[in-house]
């Protein structure tokens, strides 16, 4: 969620509950609803808080998204709590994903991601191809460094100890590892993180460095492209434990 004091937006509200606490507890109207994808756990509230909603439900072009709801792709723009968003085409996980950003935000830029993006790693490709998921996550990683990268789910400490598996000597990762495990030692959250971290941790993101083509080659790459290391991380990721 984000408030400006009086009116707040909701992104991929998976039950009204913790929302509708939230809102209360600041007495914040809802000015609209920003979704990325289809699945229940980001969906599941929308229609619960619609008697909340002042303003719009917006999501995906392509995806099935509760109705009524405002369609949008690669270019549009959505306007609320006076920031403007352009919304950024990020397939893989889903066939639709979209994301969500602003460098307008008051402090620095920020990044709704869904599913595609997280701390130290990304969607599983339920829909998508790695192709798509890697060009998606190419067009994320190329957005300003201070940009926010706001997740939508916290997995950060099972990710990082898997990117600890690809690149053990990577000391920016170990040292991330760290400040995490101190966080939730102290029962805080490790998002929002930020793309200039991402870019120095997440596996990934980092799919043309020697180390971790390396290590997509032990786990089976048929390749040495980017294309061919992400296939085989997400692959590995999948049975990872």
């Amino acid at each position: 969620m984000l408030d400006d004091g009086r009116e707040a937006l909701v992104v991929d509200p998976g039950a009204p509950g913790p929302v509708e606490i939230a809102l209360d507890a600041r007495s914040l109207a809802l000015a609209g609803i920003l979704v990325t994808h289809h699945h229940p756990d980001h969906v599941a509230g929308v229609d619960a808080l619609r008697p909340r909603l002042r303003g719009p439900v917006f999501g995906p072009a392509n995806e099935c998204i509760p109705e009524p709801f405002e369609r949008l792709a690669e270019g549009d723009e959505v306007k609320l709590l006076g920031l403007a968003f352009r919304v950024l085409d990020v397939p893989g996980h889903t066939a639709g994903h979209i994301a969500y950003y602003t460098d307008a935000a008051p402090g620095a830029p920020i990044l709704f991601c869904g599913d595609t993006l997280f701390s130290g790693g990304c969607g599983r490709l339920f829909e998508g191809t790695p192709a798509q998921m890697h060009t998606s996550l190419a067009k994320l990683a190329a957005l300003p460094g201070t940009t926010r990268v706001c997740c939508a789910h916290e997995y950060t400490l099972a990710n990082l100890k898997f990117a600890r598996e690809v690149e053990p000597g990577n000391q920016a990762l170990l040292d991330y590892e760290a400040w995490c495990l101190r966080e939730r030692g102290m029962q805080r959250a490790t998002l929002p993180s930020s793309i200039a971290r991402e870019r120095a941790v997440n596996p990934f993101l980092r799919c043309a460095e020697p180390s971790v083509m390396q290590r997509a080659r032990a786990q089976g790459a048929t390749g040495d492209t980017p294309v061919d290391v992400l296939a085989a991380l997400r692959q590995w990721k999948n049975t990872y434990r």
